[in-house]
């Protein structure tokens, strides 16, 4: 299983279309075959700032989600909106182990 986990910097004004646009991209990704999670956070000492955590069975899956329509719409979307480029971080999932217990997280 392999995490991602994305900060966002999103410019001042911009922080509610930024969560519709990524809310919409949330409701079609968690329907991907490999996704397991699909999470968007908001910080709460500075609401310009969020954090994407996506799960994905596998690499191909993660790969897979980058050339879906509603993330190339999304990134598109947003593009404007970011105060400087996205942070991303790769992860390989410790626990939970069975892929399973993730999709009841879901």
């Amino acid at each position: 299983m392999i995490v991602t986990v994305v900060k966002v910097f999103v410019k001042e004004g911009y922080a509610e279309d930024f969560i519709k646009a990524t809310v919409e991209n949330h409701n079609k990704s968690i329907h991907e075959e490999e996704n397991l999670r699909f999470d968007l956070l908001q910080s709460k000492e500075d609401p310009n700032l969020f954090t994407l955590y996506e799960a994905y069975m596998s690499e191909e899956g993660a790969k897979a989600h980058k050339e879906t329509e509603q993330y190339l719409t999304w990134r598109e979307k947003v593009a404007d909106w970011m105060a400087k480029p996205r942070e991303g971080m790769t992860f390989n999932a410790v626990a939970p182990e069975e892929i399973e217990a993730w999709k009841t997280l879901k």
